[in-house]
């Protein structure tokens, strides 16, 4: 019977949308209806024409009665009819309506007025243009659609009836992102996220649709959706690029390095979503302008191109609250500040216990013995915060300057009790940094940009062992200085030719102590870096073809080493449907992250940076090659990328072993072939997309037994999906990820020497973990208060089905029992959250 009546239904609306849709093209003036009426039933109608000619209906049926007609109209129109005498009817309508059409166009992003754009009523020769408030004025001719057109924004069609209102409506327009000749598709996975000719994706978060599991547009956890990136422990400071570590990744904020990139030690993203402007994504073939990155490149920038006017927003979370605002403070000059805080110190909601449980898994915050979080409640203290503070000046018509802050902090306290004895334990994290940029318009076709950044991150912990009074300080901080010099002259309509400079100061200080027994150390390594850039960018106004190749020349003033790095990006359309993708580059990277031991800094951020110094830590190498096709029609979108990659020069204790290499310090590489597939297909308001990735991810250290074996962040097989539907202002999403578990090493037997248990290991990496599966769930909806006023909420559910993922898994020598017991680290789980933003 259900089954029936679910047909049924089906069937009643998808010929009530087909009727629908047919009657609407069936509308016709209502003049030419009243002429009807007027023969059918020998009556006389009295109107003003500007009063009618703008509405076009479908016409009533012949077969009803002339009140029945009369009704009709007016609840199809708004007009009153009044009879006058038993055959004449007079039409009139509010008085307030007793203007031209008008109207205000404006920003959809900005708010800002839109001048000189061209209105037309079609089959006419009627038009006007904005003013400089975005105002504009049109007479009433007809019911023909009015046509909005402007070189910078997406042109839209309007019935008259849409401006035949009470006052003067504002309409808003989307800008073009790009031209389409320039991308190969405008929405790439989720709607305001693009990917470029350059092999870039390029998001921009205030044009952010939605994604699977997602409140906001999380730029770490939104870079995760696109094959090739994943994070194989769900952390956003664990992300890995075609199987590279995260430090091998380059965060850029307004152009100054980040090296602090997650809030709630690696679940929460250190960028505030409502801050953003554009971010940039580059897995291959990156700018010659960017280097210390054997992997990714990702650029997050907060600058818009143009002084805003005023707007601010404030929203919260189950986790954390925010705000942003940006004043507009002169015609040319804007300051925008920007918080957000944990609320994790004055209430701890179901999202907060779940993160908890999630990150504070084996480390010295859990009681190894059961794995539980020890009295969390009462005993442990955990907040973070971010600040950001920017100003934009234009100077002139030809300068503009900018100036930025920003400060990213994490901070734990929690103290340990037994019985009467009770210690204390902190660990804090920071990025704090300034840029600062000047750029010169000389011409249309000639440029100069200056940027200068400083980044200082400081890692400190203290542990207090109850056990026996031993106190462990631990130190790890880094200072980075900065300066670039760009200048770009576009040669010919076809040809750029970009020149640059950059040098570079890294100084990085680690620091450890004990008490008992008492050690001491401080480390400090100091490296300059000059680098010379050239760049040429071949791309005719057909756009059918991009060639940009760059040469960085490095030099190494402590080793008096040259490092020369090679780039290219190479497009060609092939047919107006297909397009062949050729990326290729060499890059170094001199900074990285290593672990000591696997319970530094209380076992949550147990990576230290560390300088190369040209032995046991050299400068790191890379050489990547990839060759795809992008083939774009009829609302499908299919991308295939094919790719080689090998890094030189890592060091075991970069790569966090576990097993019988955990204590082995050597040098050695990886290399990676993979394939990474996309295909999305667009309905209208609803859209779906699938990937899947392989990687065939080995190490080669010649040092060591077995000296070839499966990386640690080898994910063989990935695939994500997501169904996706838009309508108007409402949103959802649902998807779902599954990959193959990653590689662990199994031991083979338990032994006792003279003195310590052992545990003996089969070959590295010779099995893997559980497969990896989990569903996700968001819906949003946005409100327009009033002209000023906006308030949008989101929900999202991660892990839906609650499933229990094992994501990583080590072994351990029970002394209790002389036995060897396996310690497995769960994936998040079934976790809600909640966001409310109001925009005014």
């Amino acid at each position: 019977m259900f089954q029936n009546r679910a047909v049924f239904l089906f069937i009643f609306l998808f010929f009530s949308i087909l009727s629908f849709a047919q009657n609407d093209k069936n509308a016709i003036p209502l003049k030419n209806i009243l002429n009807l009426i007027t023969s059918q039933h020998n009556v006389r109608f009295n109107y003003i024409e500007d009063e009618v000619v703008v509405y076009a209906i479908v016409s009533p049926n012949k077969k009803w009665s002339l009140e029945q007609k009369i009704k009709y109209l007016e609840k199809q129109t708004n007009l009153q009819f009044k009879l006058i005498g038993q055959k004449y009817y007079s039409i009139y309508n509010d008085k307030k309506l007793d203007k031209p059409l008008c109207g205000f166009l404006i920003d959809y992003d900005t708010g800002k007025p839109i001048e000189n754009a061209l209105l037309s009523i079609e089959g006419t020769t009627d038009t006007a243009f904005t003013d400089a408030d975005g105002h504009f004025k049109l007479p009433k001719v007809s019911s023909n659609s009015i046509k909005i057109q402007h070189p910078s924004y997406n042109s839209i069609t309007l019935n008259p009836k849409e401006l035949y209102v009470v006052d003067c409506p504002k309409l808003k327009l989307q800008s073009i992102i790009q031209s389409l000749d320039e991308v190969i598709t405008q929405r790439y996975i989720a709607t305001g996220i693009i990917k470029k000719n350059d092999g870039t994706i390029q998001i921009k978060p205030k044009k952010f649709g939605i994604l699977p599991g997602l409140i906001e547009p999380d730029v770490l956890q939104t870079m995760q959706q696109v094959p090739g990136i994943i994070s194989v422990d769900e952390t956003i400071s664990n992300i890995n690029v075609r199987g590279g570590t995260h430090d091998q990744n380059l965060f850029l904020w307004n152009g100054m390095r980040i090296f602090q990139t997650g809030h709630f030690f690696g679940l929460i993203s250190a960028f505030n979503p409502s801050l953003s402007q554009e971010i940039t994504i580059s897995k291959n073939g990156s700018s010659a302008f960017f280097g210390e990155s054997v992997s990714s490149l990702v650029t997050i920038s907060s600058r818009s191109n143009t002084i805003e006017e005023t707007h601010s927003s404030l929203s919260s979370n189950l986790i954390s609250a925010e705000f942003f605002s940006k004043i507009k403070v002169s015609d040319k000059a804007n300051v925008t500040v920007a918080g957000r805080r944990s609320l994790t110190d004055f209430f701890s909601s179901p999202t907060y216990k779940n993160y908890s449980n999630r990150i504070f898994q084996n480390t010295v915050i859990t009681d190894l013995n059961d794995n539980q979080i020890i009295n969390y409640n009462n005993d442990v203290d955990f907040y973070f915060y971010d600040v950001s503070l920017q100003y934009q000046q234009k100077i002139g018509t030809k300068n503009e300057l900018n100036i930025d802050f920003l400060v990213i902090e994490n901070s734990l306290d929690f103290n340990q009790t037994v019985s009467n004895l009770s210690e204390n334990s902190k660990l804090t994290q920071e990025n704090f940094g300034s840029t600062f940029r000047w750029k010169t318009n000389w011409n249309k076709n000639n440029f100069t940009e200056i940027t200068a950044y400083l980044s200082q991150y400081d890692l400190k912990s203290n542990n207090k062992s109850i056990e026996n009074d031993q106190v462990l300080s631990q130190r790890n901080k880094v200072l980075d200085y900065s300066l670039k010099i760009k200048n770009s002259n576009k040669l010919s309509s076809s040809f750029t030719l970009n020149s640059g400079y950059q040098f570079n100061e890294t100084g990085v200080t680690n620091f450890d102590d004990i008490n008992l027994p008492i050690f001491s150390r401080t480390i400090t390594n100091v490296l300059l870096t000059h680098a010379g850039i050239v760049e040429g960018i071949y791309e005719p106004e057909s756009k059918k073809t991009l060639i940009n190749a760059g040469l960085r020349v490095n030099y190494f003033d402590k080793f008096n080493e040259f490092v020369l790095e090679p780039r290219l990006q190479f497009n060609q359309s092939l047919t107006s449907s297909i397009r062949l993708e050729i990326l290729a580059e060499q890059k170094s990277q001199t900074l990285s992250q290593i672990i000591d031991l696997q319970q530094d800094f209380l076992g949550v951020e147990k990576r230290r940076w560390t300088l190369a110094n040209n032995s046991t830590i050299p400068i790191q190498k890379s050489n990547q090659f990839s060759i795809g096709f992008n083939f774009k029609k009829n609302n499908w979108l299919i991308t295939l990328d094919n790719f080689y990659k090998k890094i030189t020069e890592i060091t075991t204790s970069s790569q966090g072993f576990q097993n019988q290499f955990e204590l082995e310090r050597t040098i050695g590489n990886y290399q990676v072939f993979g394939t990474e597939f996309l295909i999305q297909k667009s309905f209208n308001r609803f859209y779906t997309w699938l990937s899947y990735s392989f990687n065939d991810n080995k190490y080669d250290f010649n040092q060591l037994t077995n000296s070839n074996f499966p990386n640690n962040f080898e994910v063989t097989h990935a695939i994500s999906w997501a169904g996706i539907y838009e309508w108007n202002k409402v949103k959802f999403a649902l998807g779902a990820k599954w990959h193959t578990g990653r590689p662990i090493t199994t031991p083979i037997a338990f032994t006792v020497t003279e003195t310590e248990p052992n545990i003996v290991y089969n070959s590295p990496n010779n099995s893997k973990l559980e497969d990896y599966f989990q569903v996700n769930f968001s819906a949003s909806k946005k409100w327009n208060l009033n002209d000023t006023m906006k308030l949008e909420t989101a929900v999202s559910v991660l892990n839906l089905l609650n499933t229990k993922n094992s994501i990583n898994r080590f072994y351990r020598v029970n002394s209790a029992n002389n036995s060897v017991e396996s310690v497995d680290t769960f994936s998040l789980e079934m976790t809600p959250n909640f966001n409310i933003k109001l925009n005014f």
